[in-house]
């Protein structure tokens, strides 16, 4: 007898049992909520056999950029290589094994293949929509969601997902108007689509609209904040539109509490944290304690070199704190990262290294160094990951290096380009008018 998923795939080695945990849990994964590792090992302790239960389990182990994660995708992957599978199963199983060994734009294209043949694979699409978010290809990020659509409904299981990932595409490719009526629609469908409710998040980032930024994620905190392993990066949007109206103390707030107050040692949480640190830091505000307690956390991956945008952010905490040694060990491991075939080693060639050396030299007080480190890496800054509204980092450190280190033509030159885009700014007004007090004082 032949076990099928909710959209008529064949799923080898399956029993009805493990079908519903699969099911759960590929659910929760849509969502980002609830605990899908442990729903999916409920399912393989149904059926060991079950070659797609293996399959998602290896991609939860993988697509949070975990070192951690890597043996047990591993693991997953030659024990399900072993079992009879049908030809979209080995294609999941060929990503698996891509992504096991750091080649991303490889496992991107194999899951590509399988969502155009089987377009209704709701696993194949996510798991290579996150593909595209690490790698920063926005228009795959778009593309690889909008080919599928016409092969979805309402009725189908999982399609507030699809409208979820297509508002994501939406928003980094600048249709900012069609993004949040996709978000939007989806969390109508969903509730608790946590993706989706990041992509109006990001819009309302994207067009420097905080007002209306905490509105939305005001409107139903729990939807996206209880039971979700997306909370974190949802409660950082928040907190972020506070930083933009200069409203320093609820951004301290809201870092303390949901932000790192569980003190989360998953990478992509330390990631969001030391984000909004240094952000602060740009600013002058005084969070070399709350650095330390973050640093203690990323010390023992410093050495990690899987991921160079993960190594930005390492950076930032261990400049923050001015932990000397495990600077160095970011660094040292970056250069041997270059020296393999994974598809990191470009990452940290084009981008990550000088991005990552910039930070450092920053916190060294080392500025005009600073600042010409990022210039030229700053128009291809999306070729090691993250968004958007991510990657601003780099040119908020850009400006305030500008300024710090006296060059007086670039901090104008930069800070009339920010005030172009945003015009209604606090921050951006506030850099014309440091630029302005400059040329007076000079």
């Amino acid at each position: 007898m032949k076990h099928v998923d909710a959209a008529g795939h064949v799923l080898s080695g399956a029993t009805a049992d493990s079908i519903a945990h699969y099911e759960t849990a590929a659910q929760q994964l849509r969502c980002y909520i609830g605990d899908p590792v442990a729903t999916i090992d409920a399912a393989l302790a149904a059926a060991p056999q079950m070659v797609m239960a293996h399959a998602l389990k290896a991609y939860l182990h993988l697509l949070g950029t975990e070192p951690a994660g890597l043996p047990v995708a591993r693991a997953c992957y030659e024990a399900a290589a072993r079992l009879p599978a049908d030809e979209r199963e080995r294609g999941h199983l060929e990503a698996v094994r891509l992504l096991s060994e750091g080649r991303w734009r490889a496992a991107g294209r194999v899951l590509e293949d399988v969502a155009i043949a089987w377009p209704r694979d709701a696993l194949a699409l996510q798991a290579g929509h996150q593909i595209d978010f690490f790698r920063a290809d926005s228009r795959m990020l778009l593309d690889r969601i909008a080919r599928a659509l016409p092969a979805w409904s309402p009725s189908i299981p999982g399609y507030h997902a699809l409208l979820g990932m297509h508002a994501f595409g939406l928003e980094e490719t600048g249709d900012y108007a069609q993004a949040e009526k996709q978000g939007r629609a989806a969390v109508e469908l969903e509730r608790r689509d946590t993706w989706a409710w990041h992509a109006v998040a990001h819009v309302h980032e994207m067009r420097n609209r905080p007002a209306d930024g905490i509105a939305w994620m005001s409107s139903d905190v729990p939807a996206w904040s209880e039971d979700s392993f997306f909370a974190v990066h949802n409660w950082w949007h928040l907190a972020l539109y506070h930083l933009e109206l200069g409203a320093i103390d609820e951004v301290l707030r809201l870092f303390d509490g949901p932000v790192f107050g569980k003190r989360s040692t998953v990478v992509l949480d330390m990631i969001d944290a030391s984000a909004m640190l240094w952000r602060l830091h740009l600013r002058g505000v005084d969070v070399r304690r709350r650095f330390a307690e973050l640093a203690d956390l990323w010390a023992p991956i410093a050495g990690a070199g899987n991921y160079a945008f993960n190594d930005m952010h390492a950076m930032m905490a261990f400049v923050g704190s001015g932990r000397e040694q495990e600077q160095r060990s970011v660094l040292e491991a970056q250069r041997a990262a270059m020296e393999s075939d994974a598809d990191n080693a470009e990452f940290t060639r084009d981008v990550g290294h000088a991005a990552t050396r910039a930070i450092q030299a920053f916190g060294q007080g080392r500025y005009a160094e600073c600042a010409d480190l990022l210039r030229p890496i700053r128009s291809s800054a999306h070729r090691f990951g993250g968004s958007h509204a991510q990657r601003d980092v780099i040119d908020l450190t850009l400006i305030e290096a500008a300024f710090r280190s006296g060059n007086r033509a670039l901090a104008a030159a930069l800070a009339a380009e920010r005030a172009a885009v945003r015009p209604a700014s606090p921050l951006a007004r506030g850099f014309v008018q440091r630029s302005a007090d400059l040329r007076q004082a000079a």
